[in-house]
């Protein structure tokens, strides 16, 4: 998706985006100090993801910057990120309230008087 004429691309990021560039079989992890440049070669991988949930849609970027032969800047690209929390929680004492620090979840038992958490699973086939 870079633009002609690019050899060089930098990336700036929001604090709750991680970052990691892949090139030439290596990858770098972590911050990265402010002007770091990365040869834009076949098999270059950027890559970003969030851990943890936003405040507000859209509240995490990634901009990289695109550069040609002699560091003069070419154009630039943005994405907006928001990152969605998912928690598959249980009623572990079926009692109709799902708590989130039960202590029943670490374990299971059996019958009406049991704990722990019951899972249905529809495995029939719903088209081919």
């Amino acid at each position: 998706a870079a633009p002609a004429g690019v050899v060089a691309f930098g990336v700036k990021h929001t604090e709750g985006v991680s970052v990691e560039v892949a090139f030439r079989g290596r990858a770098e992890v972590g911050p990265v100090p402010s002007g770091t440049r990365w040869p834009l070669d076949e098999g270059t991988v950027l890559r970003f993801s969030m851990s943890q949930a936003s405040a507000e849609v859209n509240d995490n970027k990634v901009i990289v910057s695109f550069y040609a032969e002699g560091g003069q800047p070419i154009d630039q690209a943005g994405v907006f990120l928001t990152g969605i929390g998912l928690s598959l929680d249980v009623d572990a004492d079926r009692d109709g309230v799902v708590e989130k620090n039960n202590p029943n979840k670490a374990s299971w038992t059996w019958g009406p008087e049991g704990h722990g958490a019951i899972l249905l699973v529809s495995c029939d086939r719903e088209s081919p």
